[in-house]
């Protein structure tokens, strides 16, 4: 069977070495190499080195490593993951190749450097090595013309959106003779491996994301300007009120660097025979400007925003496109934004602000209905479905909803009444399948989602385009008609009952297609639609995954745990140990859980009411206990941020499956608290029982625990929680988070298989008092030093108590029902100080800790 073991990254700029370093973050070592340099650095010069010390001869390579070590936000899981990148160079190198598995290359985005290159790595190449180019727009075919077909049938491109650790798109683009069993094979190993949302993409300029993306931006500034509208109200409008993120359009451009932008746009319009999609491309007279003007973004300095230092304070100032000058961002409101602001959810929101009958609303409509119109202009030309477009727009560019989706969410049949009323055109293949009767490009039926796929040829597609897709449209597999549970024969679709699928004026078939999700890809969402829901309450349901395995699924604001959730966990155990192997404890909301309910607590607090306090938290102590002992296996699988209370549950399983991206940590002090549920009985629980020997010294492993906790630390991914100590060496990383629930499914039924075996209630060791008076004096010092407050240092001391297990002699053995008092007493004291109570409020209110 075809692997990918080792691999070679071409190319160690930005993106090559980020490429390298998700390569080494999935366990794959590669080799990155660049060219060799011509001339010495005066550093060195300076070290008495020559041109051909390995050391300057590898050093674009070397240097760029040094980069990644240090880069903000991180481009390794795990710092020590570094070591899995050999650099090297061009000349020296290359010829290494032939021992690798995966060739990717990432040189200068030029079509003329990468043939030359590509034409001397066929030199080292032999069949079976994978070579794939990561441009972003430039003709895969092109690139390969004059190479052995043999070669051609290995290559393919591979678009990484950056930066690749974070970006979850990357785009497969097959050439001509590219051998769909290669194309087949790259898309399940970088879903699986690579932790990948991937699309297919048809080799046309810029591929999906990035020609649906540039255009979108450049109506954006096309509308912005015929409406005299500012940079803040374009960004306010084009955020997160229409689904996108905060960055909205002209951070983003910044972001992205402007003469990039322009470059992506230039490469559509070099290359485009449709006039009217030259004009928009064609980008703006002051953009150009501000290319030449040197103001391109971030990366110089300024662009359409621009940040400066006054009087001590960072500020910045927005752009006025007519004036060409700076001044300070102006505040301002509208009903429209208002009423998408108040509403929930990414359709909500973009149905309040386009529903809306503002200025702001009537430019929201604009771009919407443009942006849309072209993505279905778009479908089988550079891809071949909506459903393509739409994961490409959520996964490349962080959009909530694909255009389709919100086509959907809008109203399929009164937009586009709407779009032609204002004098546009609509693509006929979208008028054709209304007219059949349908009111939707996506269909639930039985658990199967179907999407509105038209078949390429006549007026949509012509005759190439007919050519081109034809084959992979009938191969595609459909749904079964209604009533026929069996599978349909391939050329057979399935429109809804009653209403056969349409051929318009276009001479296009447009059909319904199934969406077949990856077996590994599991929705809670459709699992409850289909009736599988065991139990449920305000805060969680208890799910039917199949196979004898339950999930537990928190549903409550910000998945925050109170007692609806708590109630839950209790009410599952008798269930799932009457009609279940196991449990796993996941969601698929934005994160897992961001701790405790903090306002119940507050309101509790100040009211005085300490027996409903003391009540909450022996509930959470009690319930995260049981769980822990409970006779069937429980696997957890945090995703995103889990903190507080969410850590704790995940302490309570057996085994802990974090997705790669998993912000994991003991978080109470930042507000005035300490970690209440039985995470610092479980933390020194497991410190006692890692040790070699019993007389083992405990200190050293307390003093870790003590700093992790004490200093809020939250881990930087999955991998560095388990480097942290906040998980158990047995735990295991989840590369894609669309997976986690699969694997922790897969998980519960291992061990069930095992024999699965409860924790025994058993005594465990603590440093007691010598132990606690270490770190005490610790925390003395910081405090001595000016590092922490005195009310920093009174959280510290209870910490400290509570963590080496009280006034006790060292090596005293306790239970865990012991160190939870412990921690019960501790929390309860420190929630009646009034400084913990602001900082409660402080981060309720603000959502950032106080310092007090």
């Amino acid at each position: 069977m075809r692997q990918i073991r080792r691999a070679a990254v071409i190319g160690s700029g930005v993106m090559g070495a980020s490429i390298a370093a998700h390569l080494a973050n999935a366990g794959i070592p590669s080799l990155l190499l660049d060219l060799v340099p011509n001339s010495l650095t005066e550093a060195q010069a300076k070290k008495g080195l020559t041109l051909l010390d390995p050391l300057v001869r590898n050093s674009l390579a070397i240097d760029a490593l040094a980069r990644l070590k240090k880069a903000n936000p991180a481009p390794f899981y795990d710092p020590l993951f570094a070591n899995r990148i050999t650099p090297g160079n061009l000349e020296d190198d290359l010829h290494k190749i032939a021992d690798v598995d995966w060739v990717i290359e990432v040189i200068v985005e030029s079509l003329e450097p990468k043939q030359s290159l590509l034409a001397r790595i066929e030199e080292h190449w032999h069949p079976g090595i994978i070579v794939s180019s990561n441009t972003s727009g430039i003709s895969i075919n092109e690139m390969v013309q004059g190479l052995d077909s043999e070669f051609r049938r290995h290559f393919l491109g591979t678009h990484f959106f950056n930066p690749p650790r974070y970006m979850k798109l990357l785009e497969v683009i097959p050439g001509d003779d590219t051998d769909p069993d290669i194309v087949e094979f790259m898309t399940k190993f970088c879903e699986r491996r690579l932790g990948k949302g991937v699309v297919r993409a048809k080799d046309t300029p810029n591929f999906v994301a990035n020609r649906i993306g540039t255009y979108g931006l450049l109506v954006t500034l096309q509308e912005m300007m015929a409406g005299g509208f500012t940079v803040e109200e374009v960004d306010a409008v084009t955020g997160p009120a229409i689904g996108r993120p905060k960055s909205a359009t002209f951070r983003t451009l910044d972001l992205v660097g402007i003469d990039t932008f322009v470059h992506v746009a230039n490469n559509v319009l070099e290359k485009t025979r449709d006039e009217a999609e030259k004009t928009v491309f064609r980008a703006p007279s002051m953009v150009v400007d501000m290319v030449q003007r040197g103001w391109i973004g971030e990366k110089a300095g300024q662009g359409f925003y621009r940040k400066q230092r006054v009087d001590g304070k960072s500020v910045i100032d927005s752009l006025n496109l007519r004036a060409m000058e700076y001044g300070p961002q102006v505040k301002f409101t509208a009903p429209s934004l208002e009423a998408a602001k108040a509403a929930r959810g990414a359709k909500a929101k973009i149905r309040a602000l386009l529903g809306a009958d503002d200025k702001y609303a009537r430019l929201a409509r604009s771009i919407t209905a443009r942006t849309l119109i072209y993505a279905a202009e778009k479908v089988g030309e550079i891809a071949d479905s909506p459903r393509d477009i739409d994961d490409a727009m959520k996964w490349g560019f962080n959009w909530d909803l694909g255009p389709f989706e919100i086509w959907d969410a809008l109203g399929l049949v009164r937009t586009i009444a709407d779009m032609e009323s204002a004098g546009m055109v609509v693509p006929a293949w979208v008028k054709d399948w209304v007219a059949a009767g349908h009111t939707s490009f996506y269909e639930r039926r039985d658990v199967h989602t179907l999407v509105a796929v038209p078949e390429l040829g006549g007026a949509l597609g012509g005759a190439a385009g007919a050519a081109e897709t034809a084959g992979a449209a009938k191969a595609a597999e459909t749904a079964p008609p209604a009533g026929n549970p069996g599978a349909a024969p391939a050329a057979e679709t399935a429109p809804p009952a009653g209403d056969p699928s349409a051929t318009g004026s276009s001479g296009a078939l447009v059909s319904w297609r199934r969406v077949d999700e990856a077996p590994e890809i599991v929705s809670l969402a459709a699992l409850k639609e289909q009736g599988r829901v065991v139990a449920r309450n305000s805060g969680s349901s208890l799910v039917d995954l199949g196979d004898g395995v339950a999930c537990l699924e928190f549903h409550s604001p910000n998945n925050a745990i109170g007692e609806d959730i708590l109630v839950m966990i209790q009410q599952s155990m008798p269930l799932i140990r009457k009609d279940f192997e196991g449990l796993v404890v996941a969601n698929q909301g934005r994160n897992f859980c961001v701790g405790a309910n903090l306002m119940i607590l507050l309101m509790e607090a100040q009211n005085e009411e300490w027996e409903e306090v003391d009540d909450i938290i022996r509930m959470f102590q009690h319930t995260m206990l049981a769980l822990k002992r409970f006779e069937k296996p429980v696997v957890a699988a945090p995703h995103r941020m889990t903190l507080g209370g969410g850590v704790e549950v995940c302490l309570a399983a057996d085994r802990i499956l974090p997705a790669a991206e998993t912000y994991f940590g003991l978080v109470e002090v930042g507000v005035g608290l300490i970690p209440g549920g039985g995470g610092c009985k479980e933390l020194a629980y497991r410190l006692a029982k890692s040790q070699p020997s019993p007389d083992s010294d405990l200190q050293p492993g307390l003093n870790h625990i003590f700093e992790t906790v004490g200093m809020a630390k939250v881990s930087t991914s999955g991998h560095d929680a388990i480097r942290m100590g906040l998980m158990a060496p047995t735990d295991r990383v989840v590369m894609n988070q669309d997976f986690a629930i699969h694997e922790a499914k897969a998980e519960v039924l291992r061990l069930a298989e095992q024999g699965y075996a409860p924790p025994t209630e058993e005594r465990f060791r603590v440093a007691g008092s010598d132990g606690k008076a270490v770190l005490t004096m610790g925390a003395y010092d910081m405090f001595l030093g000016g590092y922490i407050s005195n009310h920093d240092l009174l959280i510290a001391r209870k910490l400290a108590h509570v963590l080496a297990g009280g006034d006790v002699p060292a090596g005293t053995m306790v239970t865990e029902e012991y160190m939870l008092d412990l921690e019960r007493e501790a929390f309860l004291s420190l929630v009646g100080e009034p400084k913990t109570q602001a900082r409660m409020q402080h981060m309720l209110a603000k959502g950032k800790p106080l310092r007090n």
